[in-house]
């Protein structure tokens, strides 16, 4: 981050200096949360957590070149002791950005946040430096800790921001303001926790109250084809560009379509002209991605010849998503594993059909998390809709949710061995390592508690047997 002096630092964020020889030492390195992170001239942000409790490591970290501990507490090394290390981080970020002048570009969404948001940085870090959230780390913690990698030659911050209840929108927008915000769609993604998509929707609508207005710059992005999304308009002073395939969009997609490999394909239209784009990603749903990505890099000044050239080269930047490996006997594993919702699960196994025209297809699922009421229909439907794109085998991976897919498979009529229900990683593996062929297609997807990785992982091992590691 921009270098910062230990008295700056706690003035910042309240706190008080202890076992500090010179308060004028400056913080040049990155914050980091874990010790064995630390670089010289590193912040190490000590956390009290269930297991392991930050504060123990922070001799290790000083020892390894931090400059100093954020803490709750003394801890015998230099030290900012403040009340909460969380609102520390927040207050620090605040006024480091606010400090930089940085163009921050913020996103949510129930879908798609997190290859969305990797789609922008690529197009905006072909124009000027960018920095952006690395993974999914869109909290209260993960977002302060990405807007601090930001210095003087940062042009661009693209931050994602998550949300599991009202007002988590407004406390991250508080923390780094948006010029741009941009709202991807309303989903059922947590909507055990939130209630209904409405409430969804007030939370997610957050992102367009916290815009400046449009004579200061103001600028919300929002899905033409998501009514949710569309009507976040009247929340908003700031200046509204509508993407999406509606025929009033500003930034849309015309004459859609996959290649055969199962890769999206459109012309790209906006305010200023048209090209022809074709990812390298997989699936249908990128197309919704790759327009909210055109719309904000557009907005920036890029042109539509370089956006498009840009969304065709682009690639995954976050792991679990969509990653497509061919191994050496053509059987091809899609590790979609690192997190599942409705609308996601759904995507996956579009994509899934469309790469496996002329070939078996495998959909190993497991449990959709944070459901509620809606989680027995939710995950009967998906059963279903693997039968109704012809999937070849469903493997439903788990317990009580797991059976649900299952039998929404065989109530679609997936009778015989077109679907199967096993216990465990382990049992799945077995499994495909016995039946599986070359040129087969297997997509692997689930909630992020279910560990379905170590699925996808023990399949590209070269090893032909063995067990599932992390178990």
């Amino acid at each position: 981050m921009i270098a910062l002096s230990l008295a700056e630092i706690a003035e910042i964020t309240g706190g008080q200096s202890h076992d500090i020889p010179d308060s004028a030492l400056r913080v040049t390195g990155p914050v980091v949360i874990d010790s064995r992170e630390v670089k010289p001239g590193s912040l190490f942000a000590a956390f009290a957590g269930e297991k392991v409790d930050g504060h123990d490591y922070a001799e290790r970290a000083v020892a390894s070149g931090a400059a100093a501990v954020l803490a709750t507490r003394p801890v015998g090394v230099p030290a900012i002791v403040v009340d909460d290390v969380t609102e520390a981080l927040g207050a620090l970020a605040r006024a480091v950005v606010e400090r930089l002048g940085t163009k921050v570009v913020a996103l949510t969404g129930s879908a798609g946040k997190t290859s969305t948001k990797d789609l922008i940085a690529q197009l905006l870090d072909r124009k000027a430096p960018t920095v952006w959230t690395p993974g999914s780390l869109n909290n209260e913690i993960g977002l302060p800790l990405t807007a601090l990698r930001a210095t003087e030659e940062t042009e661009h911050l693209v931050l994602e921001m998550g949300a599991r209840g009202i007002g988590h929108i407004r406390y991250l927008t508080g923390l780094t303001p948006p010029r741009i915000g941009l709202v991807l769609n309303v989903g059922t993604a947590h909507i055990g926790e939130f209630g209904g998509r409405e409430q969804i929707a007030e939370a997610k609508g957050e992102m367009v109250e916290a815009l400046p207005t449009a004579d200061a710059g103001g600028i919300a992005v929002l899905n033409a084809d998501d009514q949710l999304v569309r009507a976040m308009a009247s929340r908003t002073k700031a200046r509204v560009v509508l993407f999406g395939e509606a025929a009033d969009a500003d930034v849309r997609a015309e004459n859609v379509r996959l290649t055969e490999n199962g890769q999206p394909a459109f012309s790209l239209r906006t305010p200023t002209g048209c090209s022809d784009v074709t990812m390298r990603l997989y699936g249908e749903h990128h197309v919704s991605n790759a327009l909210a990505a055109a719309a904000v890099a557009h907005e920036l000044g890029m042109s539509v010849d370089e956006i498009a050239t840009a969304l065709s080269e682009a690639g995954t930047l976050s792991r679990w998503r969509m990653e497509v490996t061919e191994r050496p006997d053509g059987v091809t594993v899609v590790n979609d594993a690192y997190n599942a919702n409705p609308e996601s699960m759904r995507a996956a196994l579009r994509a899934l059909a469309a790469m496996g025209v002329g070939r078996r297809t495998w959909a190993v699922l497991g449990h959709m998390a944070e459901l509620g009421d809606d989680s027995l229909a939710e995950h009967d439907a998906v059963g279903r809709l693997a039968v109704r794109l012809n999937v070849s085998k469903l493997v439903a991976v788990g317990g009580r949710e797991a059976s649900w897919l299952q039998l929404g498979a065989y109530n679609e009529g997936s009778w015989g061995e077109e679907s199967v229900h096993v216990s465990d990683a382990q049992a799945a593996v077995d499994l495909l390592r016995s039946e599986l062929r070359p040129g087969d297609v297997v997509l692997v997807k689930a909630s992020r508690s279910v560990g379905l990785e170590r699925v996808a992982q023990a399949l590209l091992d070269h090893r032909t047997e063995g067990e599932v590691s992390g178990r």
